[in-house]
Order: structure tokens, then sequence, then C-alpha cells
């Protein structure tokens, strides 16, 4: 693959940061709400898998499938460009360690993001759980059984296996700023995501997905279930992403300057 220098990588972040930092209000909550609706299709294939599938969590083979499936709404949404909470928006927090915006206008980007993809979110399992099932594709088992695997661990595992994914997301954004080529990035998004569903790490925007499918069909996954994993999540991604990619990153490549 290749690769630009790792000062105009950091450069390019910043530039990028910058302007999604100052998108109007508007264009984020529908960029947002795009990419909740569009990352949905990666569980939703999951779901289908499961339902046509002889495996299930656990079997290789499955596995692999499940894995390569859920990273196809992360296709759609980083091709696309649409805004996902734990990628780019993770990484506008280089601006403002390079003091080029503030603590306030990160946490705004965050914020109206985040209700974007939460909310498209939402819609997109409304319609797949009143909507698959009759297809004869899905199975509302093969729904639970997705929930489930995300909210069947203890409280402090949502909270640290999140920072590793946010931590895997962040690395992402890095890896496909550095990359050229639709290719090279095609394959950077199918390994970093199919990594994420291979270890079972909660990712809180597809998670969102996840655990409402389970919500919404089963008595088995409760609200507080759902608000357990996604508070827990999201702060575990914010965390990962913020911490071991853009602060460490940022720090070794302006020393590395020096």
């Amino acid at each position: 693959m290749d690769q630009i220098p790792t000062r105009d990588v950091l450069d390019s972040l910043i530039e990028n940061g910058l302007h999604e930092i100052r998108r109007e209000t508007s264009g984020l909550l529908l960029s947002g709400f795009s990419a909740g609706l569009d990352i949905g299709f990666g569980p939703l294939l999951m779901a289908v898998v499961l339902t046509l599938s002889q495996g299930g969590f656990g079997d290789l083979t499955t596995e692999l499938v499940l894995a390569s499936v859920y990273a196809v709404g992360f296709l759609f949404v980083i091709l696309g460009r649409s805004e996902l909470f734990t990628e780019h928006t993770t990484l506008a927090v280089i601006p403002v360690l390079d003091r080029q915006a503030s603590v306030g206008e990160l946490g705004r980007l965050w914020g109206l993001v985040y209700l974007g993809n939460i909310v498209g979110g939402l819609l997109f399992t409304l319609l797949a759980v009143i909507l698959m099932p009759d297809l004869g594709v899905v199975s509302p088992a093969a729904f639970e059984t997705i929930a489930h695997k995300l909210v069947s661990h203890d409280l402090h595992w949502l909270f640290v296996a999140g920072i590793f994914a946010g931590w895997l997301m962040g690395l992402l954004a890095w890896l496909i700023t550095a990359a050229q080529g639709t290719l090279s990035r095609i394959a950077l998004i199918w390994i970093v995501t199919g990594t994420i569903s291979l270890l079972h790490l909660p990712h809180s925007i597809a998670g969102n997905v996840e655990v409402l499918f389970g919500l919404f069909v089963s008595s088995a996954v409760t609200p507080l279930d759902y608000l357990a994993f996604l508070v827990l999540a999201t702060l575990g991604n914010a965390c990962g992403g913020a911490v071991f990619v853009a602060v460490l990153k940022y720090g070794h490549v302006v020393r590395g300057a020096r």
C-alpha cells in the first residue's frame, strides 16, 4: 500500500477534524443520521447468516463469515463519508490537542454526530424487525442471539472491551488517511472492523443496532441492558480512540518533528 509521510497524515487529520468541527449543525445531524442507518446493514447481514447457517457463534467458519458481513456496514459509512462517532470524530481530538479548536467545539461535534448515529440506528432497527422476518431470511431468534452476545457480559467488560473497539476505530481512521487508493482502504476497513467482530468487541453505534434487535424482539434483553451497553460502550470507545490513538500519535509525531 502506498503511504504518505506521517507528518502529512497528522496535518490531513487536523484539517479534516477542523472541517468536521466547523460544519453546520444540520449537516452534522444528517450525516450522522445517514451513518446510523447505513451501518445497520452489517448487523442485519449477521442475522441473515445466523438464520441460514448451521453454525453459530463459536463455530470458526460462521465467525469468519459474520466478521466479513459485519464489515459491510462500515464500508458503506466510511467510503460514503458519513459521520461516525467512533471514526473520524474521535480523531477530531487532534485539532484540540493542536490548540486549533476548543473542547466545547469538540463536544458539539461529538454530541451532534452521536445523536444522529443513535436515531438513525433506531429507525433502521425498527424497519428491520418489522419487515425482515416476513421475507423469510431472518428469524427473531437470530436477532436475540446477536443482542445477547453483547449484553451477557459484566459491566466492566463493556467498558474495557469498548476501549479496544475505540482504539481500533481510531487506528482505522489514521490508516485510511495514510493509505492511498480505494482498494487499500477497503482492505483496511475489512481487516479492522472484522477484527472487532471476531473479538466480539462492543462498538457503540453498530452495537446500538445489535442490542436494539434483542430489545425489540425478546424479553430477555431489557431497557436497562440497552442503556448499560450504550453508556459503557460509548465511554470506552471515546476513551480508546482519544487516548490510544489521538493523544499518542499526535505526541509522537509532534515530538519527532522537533
